[in-house]
This record gives structure tokens, sequence and C-alpha cells, in this order.
């Protein structure tokens, strides 16, 4: 009788796993504890009743099916909504669920398009080349905070409607929302959440007695279901553009330009004009994949590739897990390409009806930031000091030393 070989023993890493701690994102063995789990057992329940999921069909198969995995009791792993509930008022639309989900979505699907945001070129532009011409060959800069950060402030800004005196303290904001989650009882993080909502409250005031051609003032004046949206979903509809026409379109950036730096040959064959900058938006952003994990709760009892999700489960969707899967990738899958065909397309942006609302915008920055950074400094040389920033949303980079030239 032949005998099966038996599969090898799980990843340390694996042993204890709590996601809801920062840094397993960050972690050396992260990639290889995804790995193992792709491969044997990619439903996998943790001590704490948490299931993970990591390949790519599955992540896709759960978010078609909002109706059995919801997202309006937590859309995040540390998601305050686990203890406070559903808030359909004050919620963000990440929280929404259909039918009230497309409705909101609907308010600003029209300006994120991929022609409505064609329209913004020249203003994207002229952003990135405000930021460059600050630089100089031979500059020791942190590409983060010199390039990858300012560009996507300046734009999200001008698109919500925020005065340029203002654009310096959105950074600090944004990043403490981000924390939040993670360090609810850190008082100083709340205290820079509730200075923005105070900021972007008087902002949505100052919309409804004077609007002007920016987005707060498109969704002062929007209805759904027959009635305006109260000023507190009006803040928290800000407060997510924010978050996600920042952090996301920042990791992007600046992950795409380590990526690129790491791999020499493909960098200098793209500042050639040898390889498609579009393509090479899609790798970095299946490589880099801005935001690691979403959340859904199982609405019933679900069978996923032979395991039962119970009813109430937390269900975390692993995207970088996904955008690393063999089955859908291929052998390379764990390789950097920026020549790799684009079909099939990553799960970076996510899938289903919370594909992210502000994609095309975000490939477009990355796409001229990539192209005119190369243009001035296509040899741009990474310095020791790279830091990632702990989170159990994003694999953010902190810092990224470098030497342009």
């Amino acid at each position: 009788m032949t005998m099966q070989p038996s599969a090898p023993s799980a990843p340390a890493a694996l042993a204890g796993l709590d996601v809801t701690v920062p840094g397993f994102f960050q972690s050396d063995g992260y990639d290889e504890v995804l790995a193992w789990l792709r491969a044997h057992d990619p439903v996998h329940r943790l001590a704490d009743g948490t299931w993970l999921v990591t390949r790519y069909d599955d992540i896709r198969s759960v978010s078609r099916q909002p109706e059995a995995f919801a997202s309006r009791y937590g859309a995040i792993i540390n998601d305050p909504r686990r203890v406070t509930g559903p808030d359909d008022d004050g919620g963000s639309i990440i929280h929404l669920d259909p039918p009230i989900h497309a409705e909101h979505r609907s308010l600003l699907n029209r300006r994120f398009t991929p022609r409505a945001v064609g329209r913004m070129e020249e203003a994207v532009r002229a952003a990135t080349h405000a930021v460059l011409d600050g630089l100089a060959p031979g500059d020791e800069v942190d590409l983060v905070d010199a390039v990858a950060c300012p560009i996507p402030v300046a734009v999200i800004a001008d698109l919500i409607g925020v005065d340029a005196a203002d654009r310096a303290r959105f950074r600090r904001w944004s990043d403490a929302l981000i924390e939040i989650p993670d360090h609810p009882d850190d008082a100083e993080l709340m205290a820079l959440g509730a200075e923005l909502f105070v900021y972007l409250d008087a902002v949505v005031r100052d919309r409804a007695a004077q609007p002007r051609d920016d987005l707060i003032s498109v969704l002062v004046g929007a209805e759904v279901g027959g009635a305006p949206l109260t000023r507190a979903q009006l803040v928290m509809f800000c407060m997510t553009l924010l978050v996600a026409g920042n952090e996301t379109t920042r990791s992007l950036i600046s992950g795409g330009l380590r990526a690129l730096a790491e791999h020499p040959d493909q960098r200098a064959g793209l500042a050639a004009g040898e390889s498609d900058l579009a393509t090479t938006v899609e790798e970095c952003l299946r490589w880099v994949t801005p935001i690691q994990a979403m959340v859904r709760t199982a609405m019933a009892d679900v069978e996923l590739r032979g395991r039962t999700i119970p009813s109430g489960a937390v269900v975390v969707l692993l995207y970088h897990s996904g955008n690393r899967d063999e089955a859908a990738f291929g052998p390379t899958a764990h390789r950097f390409d920026i020549d790799r065909p684009p079909s099939p397309t990553h799960v970076a942006f996510g899938f289903g009806e919370h594909l992210c609302l502000g994609a095309a915008l975000a490939r477009l920055e990355a796409r001229i930031v990539f192209q005119e950074l190369l243009r001035r400094f296509p040899n741009y040389e990474l310095l020791d000091g790279a830091t990632l920033t702990p989170s159990t949303l994003t694999r953010n980079l902190a810092t990224l030393p470098a030497r342009l030239r």
C-alpha cells in the first residue's frame, strides 16, 4: 500500500496567532505563513474563532455574497462595531450592506469613473511637479515624507475641498484614523480623531451655506431614500474618503518605488519605455496590496472548502495572500514582474460591491508619480533604515530612505 506524504508542519508563526495584535502583517514570516495556509488549510480557524480566508477564488467568492457575509458588524479587524454593533446613521460606507450601500456609493460614482478621473490628469501631474521640483540629484530623502505622502494628500484634499493652508495637518489626522482601531485607549490618537471630526463638521456646515465644486458640496446636497444625509454621515463619508484617498495611495507609491528599486533591471526597462506604465502599476498593486485585509461577518452557517463557518463568525479576507496565490497567478506569483499579464485581476482594491471607489484615481496618481520620478531620478538608490508601520489594516512603509540619482 502506498503511503500518502503528510503535510509539512505549520510554521511556528502560526501557533497562537492573534490577528488583532498589530505586527502579523509586518512580520518576517508573514509570506511563509500565508503560503502554508493556501496550500494546506486555506480556510483556517484561529483559536479565538476568527476565520482566515487565504485563496484568491475564495476571497472573491465571499466578497460577492454580502447577504451571507455582511459588513455592518465590522469591516476591519479591530472594528469598534464588534462592541457597539451596527449604526447606519453615523457609519462609514465600508460598513453598509445592500441595498443601502449602493445608494450611498451612487452619490459619488460618477466622480470616480475612469473617464472622470482622466480629466484630473493635469491637476495630478501639477501636484507631482510641485513636489518633485523641490528635490535634486544627490539629495538624501525619505521617499515616504518627500514623495509618497504629500502628493495623495494634495490630490484628495483638493477633491474634498480642503483649503491648502490646512493640508499640513491631514497626514497626522489620516494616520491617527488608521491607528485608532488598534489603540482605542490612546488619548492622543483619540484627540486627533476628534480634531478631524470637528474640522470636517465645520467644512460641512460651510458647504451647506456656500456650496462649491467639491465632493463635500456634492454630498451636502445629496439625498438617500428621499432624505438628506445627516451631519454625522457626511463627516464619516469625508473621513473615509480622506483615509482611502491618502493612506492607500501613499502605500502603493512608496511600496512600488521600493519594489522597483529592488529590481533595477525592471526599473531601467520602465524608465526606458520598454515596459508599460499601466501594467507596472497593476503589478505594484498586486505586490504591495496597500490594504492587507478586510473583514466580514457570517450571517448563517456557511460551508467553504469543506469547512463550516458558523453564523456570527468573523471572517478575515487576506487580500495579500490572494494576490500571492499560485492557483491564480501561476508559479511566479511570489515574484515581482512588471510585465506580468494583467489578467487575472488582483484583489488589492477588494472585490464585489465594496471594490474601492477611488481605484481609478489611485492608478492615475501612481502612474504619474512613477513616470515623473523616473524621468528625473531613474537611478534612485535605497538606503538603510526602511521601516513599516505596525497595523492590522495596512502594511505601510513608515520610512523609505533613498538617495536621488
